[in-house]
């Protein structure tokens, strides 16, 4: 009886095709370096653009060997903190007159309660 058992292929464990014929694409192999000399060898298409830094297995930054020094544009606005938004809108004597009515408005209200308490 096993002998006329059919036998089949597993499905999608092998492929029917041959690798005949076939070319794999062009590829080059980079070098980068990190700080402490740790090399990182990355394979990117030929005609792909190679980045100036990779970062390593290790999340060490590593930058391009023998490659061109591109100085980096820094195309992000610089940080603006609240004093820089605030000083956009007032000046330093409008908010010295601001801050004094702010302290004496607290100093007022204190005192009422510090007052109120003591009776």
């Amino acid at each position: 009886m096993s002998d006329r058992s059919l036998r089949g292929m597993r499905l999608g464990a092998q492929s029917m095709e041959t690798e005949a014929g076939v070319e794999p694409a062009a590829r080059q192999r980079v070098e980068y370096r990190c700080e402490d000399g740790e090399q990182v060898f990355v394979i990117f298409a030929a005609e792909a653009e190679i980045p100036q830094t990779w970062t390593s297995k290790t999340g060490k930054e590593a930058t391009l060997v023998n490659g061109e020094k591109q100085e980096e544009e820094s195309t992000e606005k610089p940080v603006r903190t609240h004093w820089d938004m605030l000083l956009e809108r007032r000046t330093p004597e409008e908010l010295e007159t601001i801050l004094q009515d702010r302290l004496d408005k607290l100093r007022a209200t204190r005192g009422a309660a510090q007052a109120a308490a003591k009776s």
